[in-house]
């Protein structure tokens, strides 16, 4: 991914968002209390891979850490995200497990 691309949190529709060259991808949430639950996951077709994907997710989870917010993924492809990826198992809200 190009270092050159932003990552919007989009507060009013409550979503990341991640814009590469006229495609954009997202990631639908809901803020309550402390944690952020991550609902959907939108990536254009022609941005589909699993190196974007990846990318895409680490900018958003680096950001939540960054606001100490606890992360419930309601998503199959965040929470496999997590499972992969066990660093930020510790962003989990605690009783919650993936």
């Amino acid at each position: 991914m190009d270092d050159a691309v932003e990552l919007i949190d989009n507060g009013f529709l409550r979503q990341f968002e991640l814009k590469i060259d006229d495609e954009l991808a997202k990631i639908e949430y809901s803020l309550q209390d402390r944690k952020i639950f991550l609902t959907k996951l939108i990536i254009p077709e022609c941005l589909h891979c699993d190196s974007f994907e990846d990318d895409f997710l680490k900018l958003v989870f680096e950001n939540i850490s960054e606001r100490n917010i606890s992360v419930v993924p309601t998503s199959p492809q965040i929470a496999r995200f997590m499972r992969k990826n066990r660093k930020y198992k510790n962003m989990l809200p605690v009783g919650i497990r993936i």
